[in-house]
């Protein structure tokens, strides 16, 4: 991300909100104070010593430098190398052109939704070599189901290309990530919400481009469906264009980015998942980390006067990590 890193107290905040924890809650099992804990969010207490930050990356499940930062590599990355040849393997193989391997049952739709939702709830628990793990077999399925031109089949290739593409983020493979996310859009074609859900991680691969911001925003466009599905959506996208807009150093442009999210935000609330995006309150104020402080400080809202979004019914579907297709 561009500008200032995100301080770990506010990261603290974000991944605590998203365990669904209390700061009681987190302060207890801990072994600490929800004084202890406050201070600690609000930047007033620093987190230094190696062993707390441990306890506190356990406590949240998540790898002590997703903790530290979001753009720092997971410990380990050199040692994924094997595994990231097997994902790289599964993503050559073209079952939609040159069919799928007969004598093989396909996996159940329910069976394959679960393990769709597996692989996510791995990444976002940050165990990445489970998930590096994890991934060859799960691509292989979603391609065998998706040969059989099923939408619940289609959904799942979408997802699981997503899934890749934010896993290779973090080990680094930015070519290969580019491959998955690129994937994704393709197979999202055609469904609007399907095809918003593809582009955030598209926007996270591309954070680099300046022009990944229009991708950004036109896809955050197609995504008419007021439920709080839809509004995670948007609202993540409007996220990931203001990530790339700061990245390029219009901060302003990211500024009121974020500020429209955050209303988008106010109505999804925290502590949901909503097309596994994450995205409420906390996810923008996190996000405002990046910015200059003069900036998100203000909290103006100058750009709901000049972008405004048409809301109705109506859109694809994409598959709610929550909740059925929207």
């Amino acid at each position: 991300m561009g500008g200032e890193p995100v301080p770990i107290g506010r990261r603290v905040a974000y991944l605590r909100v998203r365990r669904r924890l209390s700061q009681q809650s987190f302060a207890d099992r801990l072994g600490k104070s929800k004084s202890w804990v406050d201070k600690v969010e609000r930047g007033v207490r620093s987190l230094e010593r190696v062993s707390t930050i441990r306890d506190v990356a356990a406590v949240l499940r998540v790898d002590v430098a997703a903790l530290i930062g979001r753009d720092v590599q997971p410990a380990g990355v050199t040692e994924h190398g094997a595994g990231v040849a097997r994902i790289r393997a599964a993503l050559s193989a073209y079952p939609m052109a040159f069919g799928s391997p007969a004598g093989r049952e396909l996996l159940s739709a329910d069976r394959l939704a679960r393990e769709v939702r597996q692989v996510w709830m791995t990444y976002q628990y940050a165990r990445y070599p489970r998930l590096v793990e994890l991934l060859p077999a799960v691509v292989t399925e979603v391609h065998r189901a998706h040969v059989q031109g099923s939408e619940v089949g289609r959904a799942a290739v979408v997802e699981v290309y997503r899934v890749t593409a934010a896993l290779l983020v973090k080990l680094g493979e930015g070519s290969l990530a580019w491959l998955a996310a690129d994937r994704a859009v393709s197979a999202a074609a055609g469904d609007r919400v399907l095809l918003g859900c593809a582009a955030v991680q598209l926007g996270q691969v591309l954070r680099a481009s300046a022009r990944a911001r229009l991708v950004m925003l036109a896809a955050a466009d197609q995504i008419v469906t007021d439920t709080p599905e839809g509004l995670s959506l948007r609202g993540s996208l409007l996220v990931q264009a203001a990530l790339i807009a700061a990245r390029a150093g219009d901060d302003r442009a990211a500024g009121d980015l974020l500020d429209e999210a955050a209303v988008l935000a106010a109505r999804v609330g925290d502590g949901h998942d909503h097309c596994w995006t994450a995205f409420g309150p906390t996810a923008v104020e996190l996000a405002r980390g990046s910015l200059p402080p003069w900036r998100w400080a203000t909290g103006r809202r100058r750009s709901l006067g000049t972008r405004r979004r048409s809301v109705g019914t109506g859109g694809g579907g994409c598959r709610s990590s929550t909740g059925p297709r929207i």
